[in-house]
């Protein structure tokens, strides 16, 4: 065996077919498109035409409403974080703020903020930094004499999301 006895095998690197390449390569002429009609044509996109009968996408019933003004909060619950606090992924004594949850990989997404959400028990005493939060998870922080503290949500500018 030498170096340049070393070959593939057979089948392994598979040359790619150049259509309409004139018709002694087996796939000229039509390059492998059939005769006339709106598919042997270039241009041609009829992802969800089906032939004049109105498409199934609009033929189902549309449901639900997509509110324009809807904020985008990443919630969180008081049990995820008493979790991330026994694990030493945050700190519990300092202000656990938005900044503090995402780099401990508690939050991700919710461009408006973070929101607390009362699932779930809390033992530390500690000072929440949020920009919502319910009133259930309010009572639960004050309750194992922490605080929580709730800023105003991100402007965004509705121009730019439209």
């Amino acid at each position: 065996m030498k170096l340049n006895d070393i070959r593939d095998n057979d089948g392994a690197r598979k040359v790619r077919v150049r259509k309409g390449r004139g018709i002694g390569s087996g796939k000229g002429k039509t390059a492998a498109r059939g005769q006339k009609g709106q598919k042997s044509r270039s241009g041609v996109a009829i992802k969800g035409f089906e032939g004049g009968q109105m498409p199934l996408h609009m033929r189902l019933p549309k449901r639900g409403f997509n509110n324009p003004f809807g904020k985008d909060y990443a919630e969180v619950n008081i049990g995820m974080v008493q979790k991330f606090i026994d694990a030493k992924k945050i700190d519990g004594k300092k202000d656990i703020t938005e900044e503090t949850l995402r780099a401990a990989g508690l939050v991700r997404g919710g461009k408006d903020g973070v929101r607390l959400l009362g699932k779930g028990e809390i033992k530390a005493k500690a000072k929440f930094v949020v920009t919502g939060a319910t009133k259930g998870a309010i009572a639960a922080v004050e309750k194992a004499g922490g605080s929580v503290e709730v800023t105003a949500p991100k402007k965004t500018d509705a121009k730019a999301d439209a």
